[in-house]
């Protein structure tokens, strides 16, 4: 490392395919940057986890009061596309490991490959979720088009719950549950975009050349709310597909 008068301090590349990452001015050191940004992203991290665990209250209270509304509800979901997005979930969280991993040891081309493939497997949740929600939507049980309608004078309930074929015309509150699965799983989903959106950018400045085992920070904090955002839905997948 070098200290330059006029642009602070300088962490080295490790390679002619890499550049030279100069430290914040407001930093005096490498390593006081590095605690600095994982320090601050931790916090974020509990600040989501303080989201979902208000989310995840309310699917338990009104479990409580409504379990055989639950029991129902659950049952009108498919496991096994459940089951497929767990498993989506589950390989892109190792490959944006692996992706970690070779930033960590400024292997660039397989950095970039395990970016691409982490973003693949968000495209291929999104896509498996659109299709679970597509049948929601052509069984009446969540009519996106009504979303924000507010309640039908005329069943009793909120436009966007239709129940074409009555599978919930037994419970109380049928609508409960699939509010709950709703929230739940669109935050989620939004997470889930989010994360691909700052994956793509850390793949952009991999092929920069911009992190290396000098500098990786970005590749990592990416990796953590990855990792999250594939933890929350260990939970949501028992709770909302197996539990009711």
């Amino acid at each position: 490392m070098s200290h330059d008068d006029h642009h602070g301090v300088m962490i080295p590349a490790p390679g002619p395919e890499f550049v030279a990452h100069e430290v914040a001015h407001h930093f005096s050191t490498p390593v006081q940057e590095f605690q600095a940004g994982k320090l601050g992203f931790w916090l974020f991290l509990a600040t989501e986890i303080l989201l979902f665990g208000g989310l995840f209250a309310a699917y338990f209270y009104f479990h409580e009061v409504f379990p055989e509304t639950f029991r129902v509800g659950g049952q009108q979901l498919d496991w096994r596309l459940g089951a497929l997005n767990t498993s989506v979930l589950l390989l892109s969280s190792w490959t944006m490991a692996m992706g970690v991993r070779s930033a960590q040891t400024s292997q660039k081309s397989k950095t970039m490959i395990y970016l691409v493939l982490t973003v693949l497997g968000a495209l291929g949740f999104m896509v498996i979720k659109f299709i679970e929600y597509s049948a929601k939507n052509e069984h009446g049980l969540i009519v996106f088009s009504e979303l924000f309608s507010g309640y039908d004078e005329v069943t009793g309930q909120v436009a966007w719950f239709k129940d074409y074929h009555g599978v919930m015309k037994d419970v109380a509150h049928g609508h409960m549950f699939f509010a709950i699965y709703l929230t739940m799983t669109a935050i989620h989903g939004l997470h889930v975009i989010i994360g691909a959106i700052a994956i793509i950018y850390v793949l952009y400045g991999t092929s920069k050349g911009r992190y290396h085992a000098g500098y990786y920070l970005p590749v990592d904090l990416a990796g953590l709310y990855w990792h999250l955002v594939d933890l929350i839905w260990i939970f949501l997948f028992p709770l909302l597909y197996l539990v009711p």
